[in-house]
């Protein structure tokens, strides 16, 4: 009997160390029993000390790659990364309201690399939050990334506010929020999760480790690969925590690059170890 695959679509920049972007998601798909699909926006130079360069890919040509696996292959979840710019968005946007069957739409709102280069422009902000936010199942902004989207001077850091911070940004149209807590200090990550009409606290115990490039881009990828596979939002962002928080653990033990390495997506299958 022949068998479907469950497929995700990531439309994200590439990340030529493997460890956060396309290359991140696609590892988090498969890891996770889907098959994944890929439309790149940027070609970034960077290593694991940071991001060197940024190539953006012609907005025409995002909307061709995207246009072109949709009229072929059956899209159960889109998840989006790095954007670039206003035009890319405006691509993104107008694909996602043509998309057959509208299936969940996982928004990570990347908007800078943890070493300070930027890599949505700050003009195409607002642009991002009027065309993509309403089209979005789940949007998962960090803690920063939250104070630029809601107009705070600096992050978030009690309970209260950052409830008060998910609320505000599901007023403009996302269907729901989680805030991510992984920058807040001490010995747990508290992610707040805000939809219909409540709020749902995930907590980890931090993991002690250097190894942490692409832990935005792993958690949004696999939170669209469960809900692909017909997992509620809530159920979803709870694997995928738990999913991230293992993965985090095992990658403490290994080594790549001189500065922030990745997780390892895969340890599921290279047993611990082993090389």
């Amino acid at each position: 009997m022949t068998k479907s695959y469950t497929t995700v679509l990531t439309i994200a920049g590439s990340d030529g160390t493997g460890g956060a972007g396309i290359q991140a998601d696609l590892k988090t798909f498969a890891a996770l029993g889907c098959y994944g699909l890929s439309v790149i926006t940027a070609v970034t130079s960077q290593n694991t000390t940071g991001v060197k360069d940024v190539l953006l890919i012609d907005p025409a040509s995002i909307l061709s790659q995207c246009r072109v696996i949709a009229e072929d292959i059956g899209i159960d979840a889109v998840k989006i990364g790095m954007l670039g710019n206003a035009e890319t968005i405006r691509a993104i946007a107008v694909f996602l309201r043509e998309l057959a069957g509208k299936p969940p739409v996982i928004l990570d709102t990347v908007l800078g690399s943890s070493g300070g280069h930027a890599l949505l422009q700050e003009n195409a902000i607002p642009l991002m939050v009027k065309e993509l936010f309403p089209l979005a199942t789940v949007v998962t902004p960090n803690l920063p990334e939250t104070a630029v989207l809601t107009g705070m001077k600096k992050p978030p850091e009690t309970r209260e506010s950052i409830e008060e911070a998910a609320a505000a940004l599901l007023e403009t149209g996302t269907a729901s929020v989680l805030v991510k807590g992984g920058h807040k200090a001490g010995n747990e990550c508290s992610d707040c999760l805000a939809f219909n009409g409540g709020f749902f606290w995930f907590s980890s115990g931090r993991i002690k480790t250097g190894n942490t490039h692409g832990t935005g881009c792993t958690l949004s990828s696999a939170i669209a690969a469960f809900m692909a596979k017909g997992m509620t939002t809530d159920a979803a962002v709870e694997q995928a925590k738990a999913y991230l928080t293992e993965a985090l653990a095992a990658g403490a033990a290994w080594r790549l690059g001189h500065g922030n390495g990745p997780l390892h997506h895969c340890y599921r299958y290279w047993g611990m170890g082993s090389g």
